[in-house]
């Protein structure tokens, strides 16, 4: 944690981050990611207004733990997006403080303007346009515009809109068919789907929604559970807190659905992180080599065998592939009528020497293959 200060201490620590950030600006996939980043986040902060914020379900995310906080202290939609800014901003600082610069520019981008996105919404399109009816209520109306909480027949309060006219709830959620009808089961099924593809927007390019996934880093760095037991282990405490305003069945379904998303967030990240473990037999290899270094520029591996059946002399190809550099080689195959006995098998993770995101066209030196898998001072020690 003290090298982690530090760093932050360090003159060129500032100004190496100030040239990259600068660098970055000047580049169209900066601007490309970034209108990916809003998206999915848009999509997120819709779950969370639409499906959590009216039905009271509290999910295992920071969300949700905002969402107890201002219920407890009868905050408005306004006010909610401030706790998650809030939540976001001191869980931001936990983690560079006690993790470091792995989530980098992108996360603190989406954790920060989740809140202000519900906020956009509310004014937008509120969720009460589903869940309330405005009614002519000229006493009600005089309470609420002196600031006293009035509540109907079912314990609901009454609201007002924006144009300063009363709301009275007749649904329990956007989902609900009418007050004591609501199926907090299917909001649960459209949340956990939306947050989930909001994530795997996020995944696709390095990103992350912030807020529970910085938690999980945490228990994950110091606990050493796995990313996904993490995730559960984080998303059950902040369940927990339901108590506060939920009955025991409300926080059930909770601890449920934290359950359900952390299984669909592994799922997707593992579908995000799966490649190609690619072997090809062929007399004509040399053709497939240059092919997967110079066009797909990825690496190979070249191994002398013997057929067990034939008993000639072959040379077997592997190779790492994403799915659609797989797609590409299969096809040059194809099109070039090359002979070849080829497998391809997922592999869920890889470590060490494979560039997730490719910048240059060309072949990686031995030399620079070492730093890369070694680090640079290790190969000048060497």
């Amino acid at each position: 944690m003290n090298e982690h200060i530090q760093q932050y201490l360090s003159a060129k620590y500032w100004k190496d981050l100030i040239g990259s950030f600068w660098f970055a600006l000047h580049t169209k996939r900066f601007y490309t990611e970034l209108v990916v980043m809003t998206i999915g986040i848009t999509i997120g902060a819709a779950a969370v207004y639409y499906f959590l914020m009216p039905s009271h379900l509290i999910i295992g995310t920071i969300s949700g733990l905002s969402i107890v906080l201002n219920t407890i202290f009868g905050g408005t939609a306004d006010t909610f997006s401030y706790w998650v800014m809030g939540i976001n901003a001191f869980l931001l600082i936990c983690a560079f403080l006690l993790i470091g610069n792995e989530f980098g520019a992108k996360t603190v981008y989406t954790a920060m303007i989740l809140g202000p996105l519900t906020q956009l919404l509310d004014r937008i399109y509120p969720y009460t346009n589903f869940t309330h009816k405005i009614i002519d209520a000229p006493d009600i109306l005089s309470q609420l515009q002196a600031g006293v909480q009035v509540l109907d027949v079912n314990g609901n309060p009454y609201l007002l809109s924006r144009s300063g006219e009363v709301l009275e709830q007749v649904r329990d959620s956007v989902m609900s068919a009418g007050i004591g009808m609501g199926d907090v089961w299917f909001d649960l099924v459209c949340f956990v789907l939306l947050l989930s593809t909001s994530q795997a927007i996020e995944f696709s390019i390095n990103a992350s929604t912030g807020g529970l996934d910085i938690l999980a880093k945490i228990i994950n760095k110091f606990f050493h559970f796995d990313i996904g037991t993490s995730v559960s282990i984080g998303g059950a405490i902040i369940c927990c807190t339901a108590f506060l305003i939920n009955d025991f069945r409300m926080v059930v379904i909770g601890l449920i659905g934290t359950w359900i998303n952390g299984i669909v967030i592994d799922y997707f990240m593992a579908s995000l992180s799966r490649r190609k473990r690619v072997c090809i037999v062929s007399p004509e290899y040399e053709r497939i080599r240059a092919y997967i270094v110079n066009d797909l520029v990825r690496g190979c591996s070249l191994y002398r065998m013997e057929g067990g059946y034939s008993g000639q002399q072959q040379v077997e190809i592997q190779t790492l592939l994403t799915q659609d550099e797989f797609s590409a080689l299969m096809q040059f195959m194809r099109e070039n009528n090359i002979l070849a006995f080829t497998t391809a098998g997922n592999c869920s993770e890889v470590y060490g020497l494979w560039l997730r995101h490719k910048r240059r066209k060309g072949k990686v030196t031995v030399e620079e293959g070492e730093e890369m898998l070694f680090g640079k001072k290790a190969v000048e020690k060497k």
